[in-house]
């Protein structure tokens, strides 16, 4: 039983125009993601994720690392992990090389688990196939009578801890956010994204609100490399600091910790080195006394091995779920990703317990031989025209 070869599938997915999305990244109309397929020599397939640059992607696994992996073993992952970043460590340890390795990582686990006939959260030591959800959407509205309508959907459909997007400029985010938290109030929580949009002034004024409003968490108020400027307003403010969807492999969620800036660590396995390095740095947050919520925007396969990995974590909280009507989290798996009461049903069955609708894949899947397409993808933005830049944050 040897691995025979390793493909990347490039998907691509532009929004209705009535269903595009504002925030504080501009206009986004478009999404992207990378399945990545191990395939054994009996037939056997693991299914992993990668949400990075398409076509770097496939690069580093089809061109790269499959010379490596080609021939060995599928059980031995954590070596075929060490063997892939040092492969890559010149040119990778953050970004890219470290996500494609992550999602070759992921389809390990995927295969090991079948081969086991177990689940993968229970071999990685959990006992409970039950995870918290939280939805993810609340993007900017003129009208935030919308974001409570939005709310109100989430809350009908069972979900007890939600997210909204800030940082337009103050009167909005002030108004949105008790707004929405007045929808929620005694029925769920609510977190705040402020997606790098604020001063270390700014961050603090309105988390002096979120506190007020008991608001699960304020993620990303800065950039991801001012650690500092997390730290220091973790020490100043009574809002839990959240942080770690830019963070990518060990090293950088342990810059983070060891600086004390983050209450919540927000890994996200498609990004930050697959399975492997998530229970890494799972337990390393651990040793420090911060949980883990993982971030998810990509994919459904991504969202059930970010599923797996916070059942697998005593410290693991909760996971991501994109609501924002994306087929890559509705549509991609046979059988879709199962709600009940604001839980994550991952099931009993074996590996990550997915199967891919090929029919979905193939409407959605980009030719190894077509470049990336210009549009706004929230994170990544490609083509130049599509680039549309908010004007900075206003203390009005």
């Amino acid at each position: 039983m040897r691995i025979r070869a390793l493909e990347v599938v490039n998907l691509h997915y532009d929004y209705p125009e009535d269903q595009a999305h504002v925030c504080a990244e501009g206009h986004m109309g478009s999404r992207l993601t990378s399945l990545v397929l191990v395939w054994l020599d009996d037939g056997l397939m693991g299914i992993g994720s990668a949400y990075s640059h398409p076509s770097l992607v496939r690069v580093i696994v089809e061109d790269h690392l499959a010379p490596f992996l080609v021939g060995e073993d599928p059980l031995q992952i954590d070596e075929l992990w060490e063997r892939m970043y040092s492969l890559t460590r010149w040119y990778g340890r953050k970004g890219v090389a470290i996500s494609a390795l992550g999602a070759i990582d992921i389809a390990l686990w995927d295969i090991r688990g079948q081969l086991e006939q177990r689940p993968v959260y229970e071999i990685l030591g959990g006992n409970s196939p039950e995870v918290e959800a939280y939805a993810s959407g609340l993007l900017w509205q003129e009208d935030v009578a919308l974001l409570e309508d939005e709310a109100r959907r989430h809350l009908d459909d069972g979900f007890r801890l939600m997210k909204m997007r800030l940082g337009s400029d103050r009167e909005y985010d002030r108004a949105a956010v008790q707004r929405v938290c007045q929808v929620t109030r005694g029925k769920a929580r609510v977190a705040v994204d402020g997606t790098h949009r604020y001063s270390p002034e700014q961050a603090e004024d309105l988390a002096d609100l979120m506190a007020a409003l008991e608001v699960a968490w304020f993620e990303e108020p800065f950039p991801p490399e001012d650690v500092e400027a997390y730290a220091a307003l973790r020490s100043r403010v009574q809002v839990p600091i959240a942080a770690g969807e830019n963070e990518f492999g060990m090293q950088g969620f342990r810059e983070l910790l060891h600086a004390e800036a983050i209450d919540i660590a927000q890994p996200d396995v498609s990004r930050a080195g697959g399975l492997s390095e998530g229970v890494r740095i799972g337990c390393l947050a651990e040793s420090y006394g911060v949980d883990i919520v993982t971030h998810t925007w990509s994919d459904a396969v991504a969202l059930i091995a970010n599923a797996h990995l916070v059942a697998a974590l005593a410290n693991g909280r909760a996971v991501e779920v994109d609501r924002t009507g994306c087929p890559f989290m509705n549509e991609l798996l046979v059988e879709p990703p199962c709600f009940v009461d604001g839980k994550l049903h991952l099931g009993q069955r074996p590996g990550l317990g997915i199967e891919l609708d090929y029919d979905v894949v193939e409407r959605l899947r980009v030719s190894a031989a077509e470049e990336t397409r210009a549009g706004n993808y929230s994170d990544l933005v490609f083509g130049g025209g599509p680039f549309t830049k908010v004007p900075p944050y206003a203390r009005s």
